[in-house]
């Protein structure tokens, strides 16, 4: 079984991934932890972003490196995000996936995978497609939370611009731009309790199996 699960920042693919994960007994695997973590070893290794270095980081990624502390911190969103636009590092890191999609650890019944282009690029031919997103305004009071609860200094209006320059960013890149792959289910979850959420992906689920 393997579950693809798109959309923008802070719309809640996270919280619906885990309990997808839960419920179906997956490995779960957030692909933004990928970029991420490359980001993070190639700015320890280099003050600069160097382009050639991530290739090289990219190259040798481990599930390992996903587990460090400091990877969701802002900085390192915002240079996962450039990260992510380079051709050859989403070449290698697309090839990760896939073989994370194929091979379950943990004796798991199966994968969802949490990203960007999961349904449209990664996995194109999985069973189960959802696109989950919320008003841009919507994600970044929820950012602006999850910040001020891990104890992060943040200012509403920053993390608002953020949120959009990411969209931007992710929409309009020659590689894999964020978009709903054309059978992906499109969940808004604007005003929505994510209990509410997670039952309309399970009816979709369902749906999809008969």
């Amino acid at each position: 079984m393997i579950i693809a699960v798109d959309g923008p920042a802070a719309a809640g693919k996270g919280t619906l991934c885990h309990k997808l994960a839960k419920h179906f007994n997956l490995a779960m695997l957030d692909t933004g932890l990928i970029y991420r973590a490359v980001a993070r070893k190639t700015l320890n290794k280099s003050h600069l972003l160097d382009t050639k270095c991530a290739i090289e980081t990219a190259q040798h990624l481990s599930l390992n490196d996903l587990n460090v502390g400091g990877l969701r911190n802002e900085a390192i969103g915002s240079a996962a995000s450039r990260i992510a636009a380079v051709p050859e590092i989403r070449s290698i890191l697309v090839n990760f996936q896939r073989d994370f999609a194929k091979n379950p650890p943990d004796g798991k019944s199966g994968t969802i995978l949490d990203g960007r282009d999961i349904g449209t690029i990664v996995c194109p031919d999985a069973p189960f497609k959802l696109f989950v997103t919320a008003d841009p305004e919507v994600r970044a009071e929820r950012r602006y939370k999850e910040l001020q609860d891990r104890g992060e200094k943040a200012i509403r209006s920053a993390v608002l611009k953020d949120i959009i320059d990411r969209d931007i960013r992710d929409k309009t890149r020659t590689v894999s731009p964020l978009e709903p792959a054309s059978d992906a289910q499109v969940l808004d979850t604007t005003g929505l309790d994510p209990h509410i959420v997670f039952s309309m992906a399970l009816d979709f689920i369902s749906s999809k199996k008969r």
